[in-house]
């Protein structure tokens, strides 16, 4: 399975941008996928998921300015990201856990894109 994560770049304060991660490989479905976030010297913090079930969880820092959302046909999800700060700035990961048509379960990650918010 891998995971193309895409749309960062630089934006100034207050604007948007919209991440896409698509999931592609051998014949899986996606149980939870969401997005991921690494800034410069901290630890990688959840940002948002969602379940198979559109059930979805935000990080307290971006509630009410991010939107997830994912499309299961095909196997991509999107995260909109509204009133940008610059302490958003941070490598963004996608990650999802996969169930075969074995049963069996697996979590991956995507590589990161770059989201650099100006003041």
């Amino acid at each position: 399975v891998q995971l193309q994560a895409y749309g960062g770049g630089l934006v100034q304060a207050g604007e948007s941008l919209r991440l896409s991660c698509a999931a592609s490989g051998s014949t899986f479905s996606i149980n939870a996928i969401g997005w991921y976030r690494q800034a410069p010297g901290k630890q990688r913090e959840v940002v948002a998921t969602i379940t198979s079930g559109e059930s979805t969880n935000y990080a307290d820092s971006v509630k009410g300015r991010f939107t997830i959302s994912r499309d299961n046909a095909e196997n991509t999800v999107y995260l909109q990201m509204n009133s940008l700060k610059p302490e958003d700035t941070a490598v963004y990961y996608c990650n999802a856990i996969v169930r075969f048509t074995t049963g069996q379960t697996s979590r991956y990650w995507g590589q990161g894109t770059l989201v650099t918010v100006s003041s």
